[in-house]
């Protein structure tokens, strides 16, 4: 006879609604009756109808990880079932095809060592939740794992049962993901043996007491009803989507349907430069909302392509995806890097072969090919001179690079008695470029050092004005003698304060 497995569900724990056929197969089971937990309350039905039967329990000690367990249980049943060359029959809570990784084990090996498997029904606990909570699955329900729960699978507009939660830490670590998206006090449901009479508990808790609870056990799990509340949805990629094309919509704001991407070009820089601002703040607020707006510029330029039928943002989102996997192969991949450099150096490297597939040629383009054109000017010229000193063409030491900004200041000083505006604005270039050349050497980022710059004059500008308001003054009562003075007040004053 070929050895066979038969997998049975004991249902969700109460004995009425245990199937005729499968109380017949537990009381049949000639190979051998095999239980992966004899905690449910099933097995004193068992008992008292004098059922023998093996539990594999004692592996749940044995072993460190869940998921070691389930392998040891798929092997030794495999095991037994080979030795016995007959039917054996086990035995798992609820229905055999949900949250029973043993049961997907076995679907995968049983075939290829040549056993038989037959799977027959049971009531899973998820008939038990759809009645007691009272809640229809067809208005949209997910099924997640308490152990292996991700932030990436929520959607509140889905009623969501989490299944697995075992004890109070488990609990713990499903309420801090669940808290990523879902308010503290969003209210959830946990309920204990559903729908088995005497042991049956649902308590309903705000989500910050979710691991306060003590009364976890194998037949535990948590409902979060599905919600279309704004200080929910509003926490997912999916409302701003929706809200954005709402907003283009014939419905939507006139001024959000008008643009192009040529109208809204400065826009986009322009909320690049204001989240830039906030790396030297300490408010973490204020870069969140920055980065929210320079957030809303990607999005509209992807709904205008979407209109116009050229690519939606979850284009945009699958090709970042991909490059960034193709990209990283030392960490997606089998290469390795053991530093940023070699990192760094994959990277490069990858991004030739791309240029390849496309037909490109790497060794043929211009070497300062590469730098965005609309880059501003400092960081520009920062990014061609140091593309052009990796080929060796660059000066040796910073005494040169000082002798050619001494220079070109004063070729600028001999253009402003002589020559042109055009050519007095190319010499003013060419002494910027040298400068850019020397914070370079010094390694300094140019468009850094001109943010300080502008930052200081800022305050010390502002030092003036308040001094002015102060006195009773305003620019037009005032001289540049006073605000000299002031200004020198100013550096002396506002560095104490930064000291």
């Amino acid at each position: 006879m070929q050895p066979q497995i038969t997998i049975v569900g004991l249902g969700s724990g109460d004995e009425n609604q245990l199937t005729l056929g499968i109380w017949r197969k537990l009381q049949s089971a000639a190979g051998g009756l095999y239980l992966r937990t004899d905690r449910h309350p099933m097995v004193t039905m068992l008992r008292d109808n004098g059922i023998a039967f093996e539990s594999f329990d004692s592996l749940y000690e044995a072993n460190d990880t869940f998921g070691q367990v389930y392998e040891a249980i798929a092997e030794a049943l495999m095991a037994k079932a080979a030795e016995k060359q007959a039917e054996i029959v086990y035995a798992v809570p609820g229905h055999p095809m949900v949250a029973e990784m043993t049961v997907q084990l076995l679907r995968a090996r049983c075939p290829e060592a040549g056993i038989a498997l037959q799977l027959l029904g049971g009531e899973s606990f998820l008939d038990q939740a759809f009645l007691r909570l009272g809640f229809d699955p067809i208005e949209g329900f997910q099924l997640l794992d308490g152990t292996d729960l991700s932030v990436y699978s929520l959607n509140p507009l889905l009623h969501t049962v989490i299944g697995q939660v075992y004890d109070s830490l488990t609990a713990s670590d499903v309420k801090l993901t669940l808290m990523e998206m879902y308010p503290d006090d969003f209210e959830v449901v946990v309920g204990h043996a559903l729908g088995v009479a005497g042991e049956e508990k649902i308590h309903r808790i705000p989500l910050y007491e979710l691991d306060h609870l003590q009364d976890y056990g194998n037949l535990s799990l948590v409902w979060i009803p599905r919600s279309n509340e704004d200080r929910v949805r509003n926490r997912t990629f999916a409302r701003l989507h929706e809200i954005v094309a709402i907003l283009r919509s014939p419905e939507g704001c006139p001024w959000d349907r008008e643009q192009t991407h040529q109208s809204l070009r400065k826009n986009l820089i322009e909320e690049a430069y204001e989240v830039l601002e906030t790396f030297d703040e300490e408010d973490p607020d204020h870069m969140a909302e920055e980065l929210g707006d320079l957030m809303l510029q990607i999005m509209l330029h992807s709904q205008i392509e979407a209109e116009e039928g050229g690519f939606t943002v979850l284009d945009v989102i699958a090709g970042l995806n991909e490059k960034l996997i193709r990209r990283h192969p030392h960490v997606f991949g089998t290469k390795s890097a053991g530093d940023a450099d070699e990192a760094l150096a994959n990277w490069q490297e990858i991004k030739q072969e791309e240029k390849r597939s496309k037909g490109i040629d790497p060794d043929e383009l211009p070497l300062l090919s590469g730098v965005p054109r609309e880059l501003p000017g400092l960081m520009k010229a920062y990014k061609l001179q140091k593309k052009a000193a990796a080929v060796g063409f660059d000066w040796s030491r910073l005494e040169e690079v000082l002798e050619i900004v001494e220079s070109e200041l004063a070729e600028l000083k001999e253009a402003l008695d002589k020559f042109t505006k055009k050519e007095q604005q190319e010499e003013l270039g060419d002494l910027l470029f040298s400068i850019v050349n020397l914070a370079r050497f010094l390694k300094i980022e140019p468009e850094e050092a001109m943010t300080g710059a502008n930052r200081k004059f800022f305050e010390r500008f502002g030092y003036i004005e308040r001094q002015l308001r102060l006195n009773g003054k305003n620019f037009d009562q005032t001289d540049l003698q006073e605000m000299e003075s002031l200004w020198q007040e100013a550096k002396k004053v506002l560095k104490i304060d930064k000291d």
